[in-house]
């Protein structure tokens, strides 16, 4: 079943009006308590302040995610990468990237993004707001610039004239385009699970085999130590054992694109020319203890997002409980090529098939119907001044 979202200007109003409320990402434990905070559902994601929404940034925002635009050669945008009916995000191991190049991580998805507090694999973007700014300037992403970007959504009417009513600025910048697009995003949140009514009380929103994979989940699976609270993701970072992309291999134009990345992020040369595998985290601070670690993802809407993981190595949720319960080693044997930072929580499991199935069972109630949304006919570009104002200009020089 789809969950076809249509923006109409009342809906957009009320929209605006109900998301302004901000609520908790997740519960800490009760005083007195121990171990992970618990599940629960998900309140109204958390509003910046210097960016309340609006109907008329959602709906420039809407325009823009789908606008490619608002990038290096007009053929990439937000939704390039995140497409609707690939949930919302892309469906092979590693993204697509700007022509002429692939990406080098696996593609996440947009929907319930405006909870989290630390953008992309490694949390290299704080907000929704700046993680749009480096998806469109990205080398292997969007590759914008700043001048012709803006230069393009001048040159829009529709544009300058959702701008004006949005940012009440004359032309568009491209650090309110930004902002028009985080608004949008906020928007595309899912609180309505099977897990969710669940926790709100509706006890047959599970199924048996359900409520067994969730004891499996709290207990013997130890999944509730990382992903837990209403967002199912602690934030923090790990090395679980996920191997390398494979593509890396064999595939030169991702071996390009890998090697781009670590001279980039200020790989020394010993690592440019020796690491064969994802260092993660380790480039934010460059510490060896956060070699190949990455945040953990939330489990929400994960029926619709596969493959999983940074390097899309699992193709379906049977292939990561897997993974798991044989103590974060693939079924073809291959596990982290940093095996001094993998976390100690990460050990075989012993989950029985029974047990395992409960648990992607479990897994799958953690999504609800799929969000699906008809992409907006762009706007045109036109003049921005007539022939007869061009030639008053050029009179009066």
């Amino acid at each position: 079943m789809k969950h076809v979202i249509k923006f109409r200007p009342v809906l957009l109003a009320t929209i605006a009006g109900a998301l302004i409320a901000t609520g908790c990402i997740a519960q800490e434990p009760k005083k007195g308590m121990s171990g992970p905070p618990p599940l629960a559902p998900l309140g109204p994601p958390p509003i910046p302040a210097d960016n309340l929404l609006s109907p008329a940034k959602i709906e420039l925002g809407k325009y823009l995610f789908f606008d490619p635009r608002l990038g290096g050669d007009a053929s990439t945008g937000c939704s390039t990468c995140h497409e609707p009916d690939q949930g919302w995000s892309w469906a092979e191991d590693i993204s697509r990237g700007y022509p002429g190049t692939v990406h080098w991580r696996s593609n996440q998805t947009i929907i319930n993004a405006a909870y989290y507090s630390k953008l992309f694999w490694a949390g290299s973007s704080k907000s929704l707001e700046s993680q749009a700014k480096s998806a469109s300037k990205g080398g292997v992403a969007g590759n914008g610039e700043t001048d012709i970007m803006e230069a393009r959504l001048s040159l829009i009417p529709k544009y300058v004239e959702l701008n004006k009513k949005a940012f009440g600025t004359e032309w568009p910048l491209l650090q309110d385009a930004y902002r028009a697009i985080a608004s949008f995003e906020r928007t595309l949140v899912q609180r309505d699970t099977p897990l969710d009514k669940y926790l709100l009380g509706d006890k047959s929103a599970l199924s048996e085999e359900q409520i067994r994979g969730k004891k499996v989940f709290e207990g013997k699976g130890a999944c509730i130590q990382c992903h837990n609270g209403a967002l199912a993701s602690d934030e923090n970072y790990y090395n679980i054992g996920v191997p390398g992309v494979k593509r890396w291999e064999e595939d030169g134009l991702a071996q390009i694109t890998f090697r781009f990345e670590i001279y980039a992020k200020g790989s020394t040369e010993e690592m440019y020319r020796t690491i064969k595998d994802d260092p993660g985290a380790y480039f934010r601070g460059k510490n060896k203890w956060d070699m190949g670690k990455f945040r953990t993802p939330s489990l929400r809407y994960a029926i619709y997002t596969a493959p999983y993981m940074h390097s899309g190595q699992f193709d379906t949720l049977d292939d990561v409980v897997d993974f798991y319960n044989a103590g974060g080693v693939a079924a073809d044997g291959r596990t982290t090529s940093f095996p001094k930072t993998k976390s100690p929580l990460i050990k075989p499991l012993g989950l029985t098939d029974g047990e395992k199935s409960d648990l992607v069972a479990f897994i799958e109630a953690f999504s609800g119907d799929e969000i699906m949304m008809e992409k907006p006919e762009l706007p045109p570009y036109a003049a921005r001044f007539s022939k007869a104002e061009l030639q008053a200009a050029q009179e009066a020089k």
